[in-house]
């Protein structure tokens, strides 16, 4: 399963140039609501009015999905044919919960005959994949997948099933979560926050520190090897065993899965987490992705945005060229199921 193109929007830009900008330039510190760090997707990042004239009523949730699914199909190069034969997969924690929030809050204020329809529409998990598909004109196979511990690995197997069933041509792949106010105290209640707004990868605490953070991924994935090709997906094991040394490690460790001292026997090679630039996102694994595709096309690697290392492991510690064939994306979950996606150039 080869990577065709890659979409993103997060809370430094949209677009798989804008991430990699990130990559390059480093850390930089999270908004803050009080006493609480956070990494925000900013208005001005979704209002590209070729976009959103399509999608008027959509909330912010959809409109994430929507711009980083559109990037990763333009990115790719690929004008699929046969309409019929693009399949669209969206994986998600938590959904639209900001809508489905308000969509509760009207029914208390106003009863269940007074309430929006149309926000009873976008609260439903389906909806923003309903409108990638609209907007695409997607004929294919559309799906929402909703899954606390491994929603893009979990979307990943899929979409490798309908490549290899010849369902589909090409799969849009991807994975959206939101940040608002009840997400926000969730958190808060919930989570060890970062004083200093710093995500610490490398600590494998059992009391973790996080800064929450939202945004959208979207993947291209397609059978054959296309023109503009990130690399390939060569496994998805759920076991927590590896076969052979990668020649990077990327961990999703973000405190949001809670105990993270199981990512230590993880580190057996050079070893790299992005999330400080992104934020804690049960979704994260997303993006991690996106940045182990970049270094695979690129064979460039990129320095870890927060090194510090009381282990003594071996990090990503600072930008460099190398050739660089395997790199295995890390997640463990809270209940210590570790999943790994292979990949190679």
């Amino acid at each position: 399963m080869f990577i065709s193109g890659i979409g993103i929007v997060f809370t430094r830009g949209r677009g798989i140039d804008s991430f990699e900008n990130a990559l390059k330039e480093g850390w930089r510190e999270p908004s803050w609501t009080g006493s609480l760090p956070a990494y925000r997707v900013s208005r001005e990042t979704l209002t590209d009015a070729s976009l959103t004239k399509k999608i008027r009523r959509a909330d912010k949730f959809t409109k994430m999905a929507l711009f980083s699914a559109f990037d990763a199909y333009m990115n790719s190069g690929i004008i699929a044919g046969n309409n019929e034969k693009l399949g669209i997969i969206l994986s998600t924690a938590f959904g639209p919960h900001s809508t489905t929030f308000s969509f509760i809050d009207d029914i208390l204020d106003y009863g269940d005959a007074n309430v929006s329809p149309t926000k009873f529409s976008n609260s439903v998990h389906n909806a923003a994949a309903s409108y990638v598909s609209s907007v695409l004109g997607s004929r294919g196979p559309t799906v929402t997948l909703a899954q606390f511990s491994f929603p893009f690995q979990n979307a990943l197997v899929l979409a490798d099933l309908w490549l290899n069933e010849g369902r589909c041509e090409h799969v849009l792949c991807g994975c959206v979560d939101e940040l608002n106010a009840v997400m926000e105290y969730a958190c808060k209640m919930k989570l060890k926050t970062a004083t200093d707004g710093k995500i610490m990868p490398f600590m494998f605490s059992p009391a973790p520190l996080s800064v929450p953070g939202e945004g959208g991924a979207f993947f291209m994935l397609s059978k054959e090897k296309c023109q503009n090709n990130y690399g390939e997906v060569t496994g998805i094991s759920f076991s927590g065993k590896t076969n052979g040394k990668p020649d990077i490690t990327i961990i999703d460790s973000d405190g949001m899965t809670g105990d993270e001292t199981l990512y230590r026997e993880t580190a057996k090679s050079t070893v790299a987490g992005y999330s400080p630039l992104f934020g804690s996102m049960l979704i994260g694994s997303a993006f991690n992705f996106a940045a182990a595709s970049l270094i695979l096309k690129n064979q460039l690697v990129y320095k870890c945005p927060v090194t510090d290392n009381p282990s003594g492991i071996k990090l990503c510690s600072t930008a460099s060229e190398a050739g660089i064939d395997q790199i295995n994306c890390v997640r463990i979950c809270g209940t210590g199921k570790i999943s790994t996606i292979k990949m190679q150039k």
